[in-house]
Order: C-alpha cells, then structure tokens, then sequence
C-alpha cells in the first residue's frame, strides 16, 4: 500500500439542510476492498479568542440542543457562502458579543471531527481595548448567548475540572495558555 487514500466510487446524499449536509460515499480501500463511509458536509466556521484589555477573556454562555446543555463557549459561527475566515471571525465576535477587536490575530485552523465530518474551525485571537453592551439585535433570530468574563486562571482550572468541554474553547484557551508562557 504506497497510498492511504480511498477513492470514491459513488455517493448520494441523504439529507441537506440549513448547515450541514449528509452523504454516504462508496469507496475503495488503500488494500482494494470496498466499504461505506458517511459524511457531514459543513460549510465551515470561525471561532474567536477575545482578550480583554486588562487580559480577562470573553466567553459565552450558549445552549446546545445536541448535548442538552449550556456550554461556556468562545465566540463562534459559521462562515457564509464566500466569506472570508478573518471577515466572519469579525462578524461573529460583534454579533455575540458587541464587540470590535482593535487587532485580530489568526492562530491556526482544525477539523472538529475528521472521522465523519469536514468542519473546519479557523481560530483567532482578538485584542479588545473597550468593552461595550451586546447587542442582542445582532443575533440570530433563535441565538441566545450571555457573555461571560473569566481570567486566563479561571479557564484553565475549568478545564482540569472538565466545566469547560467544547472544543474549540478548549483549543483557544490552551493555545492562549501556551502563548503567555511563551512570553
């Protein structure tokens, strides 16, 4: 086996909706045998790390019909059709928040879940001189978010105490971690 990649051979789609869309791919393993893979298809998104002016972060609160529960999150959202990460990163931050980063810095991107899906998150960190009031008009007719300001400590330690459990909060605030440290 020179390759590890599987070509399809057929596919069809089982289900499209507003986000994500479901197919199921017939393919040829790297050894010649067939088998089956599903697929979630995902626009993309972008998640953002806001830093305060005084260093506390900006998270928040969130209900997630998938896991039952209200998660401490970064701010975060998909990108439309043709939008640039850095632009939806912008737009996600002022519409969650109400905020407007003096600096955006982009760190890095990564598949939420390679094995069945193709999200890609594109993480950036966003300096924040001045902090104003949401703007609940800005969000998304069914988007309920509270903000929530923490220290880099606080995060850390809900982490190790696993009250934080989404992904692309724990990377922002592992990868913050790692840069003050660094520093």
């Amino acid at each position: 086996m020179d390759s590890l990649e599987e070509k399809t051979l057929y596919e069809e789609e089982l289900y499209r909706g507003r986000i994500i869309t479901v197919k199921r791919h017939r393919v040829r393993l790297p050894d010649g045998r067939e088998s089956w893979r599903e697929v979630v298809e995902h626009p993309g998104a972008v998640a953002v790390l806001p830093v305060l002016h005084d260093g506390r972060l900006l998270l928040v609160r969130q209900y997630r019909k998938a896991v039952e529960e209200v998660l401490l999150e970064v701010p975060a959202g998909k990108l439309d059709p043709g939008e640039a990460p850095e632009a939806a990163a912008r737009r996600e931050l002022w519409e969650e928040t109400g905020l407007e980063a003096e600096a955006l810095q982009f760190l890095f991107s990564f598949y939420t879940s390679p094995g069945f899906a193709d999200e890609r998150i594109f993480l950036y960190l966003a300096r924040i001189s001045q902090l104003g009031p949401q703007r609940p008009a800005a969000l998304d007719a069914d988007e309920f978010v509270q903000p929530v300001t923490i220290t880099l400590e606080e995060g850390m330690r809900w982490l190790a105490e696993g009250r934080i459990r989404d992904a692309k909060t724990v990377a922002a605030l592992q990868a913050w971690y790692i840069m003050r440290r660094e520093k």
